[in-house]
């Protein structure tokens, strides 16, 4: 991976390795040009969304080995799609962005403002019932 710049124009640092992310599984959210998805955005998984992305046909939850694919749960951080970011946010479900992970690029999509109206707190988002990975 080249240098890259997250949305603040400083490094950009890695969005999650458990599971590992990142559209090269290597933890980072960057665009690449064999990546037509542009999984730019670093969000914090949170029940509501990954129910959304199910109901618009994107299964996160179900573990897909066949693609390196683990399924995720509230609370993990994976590199997400920009156009599956923004349309949830225009449906008021999109997850918290952890704007460090978060490539340049997307603001040629999205406002800054927009992604800091979503900036992940650092707080825990995992859903009540759940208590972490269950792998």
């Amino acid at each position: 991976m080249e240098s890259e710049s997250n949305v603040r124009g400083e490094e950009l640092e890695p969005c999650g390795t458990d599971p590992m992310t990142g559209a090269m599984r290597d933890g980072y959210c960057y665009p690449l040009q064999r990546d037509p998805g542009r999984h730019e955005i670093c969000a914090v998984m949170t029940e509501e969304f990954l129910q959304y992305s199910k109901g618009q046909g994107n299964d996160l939850v179900t573990p897909r080995p066949d693609l390196d694919f683990p399924g995720l749960e509230p609370g993990d951080h994976w590199c997400v799609c920009v156009p599956r970011w923004m349309e949830a946010e225009s449906d008021d479900r999109a997850p918290p962005v952890v704007l460090e992970a978060t490539s340049e690029d997307v603001l040629e999509d999205v406002p800054l403002s927009t992604l800091e109206a979503h900036e992940h707190d650092g707080g825990d988002v995992q859903s009540p019932a759940s208590s972490g990975r269950s792998d």
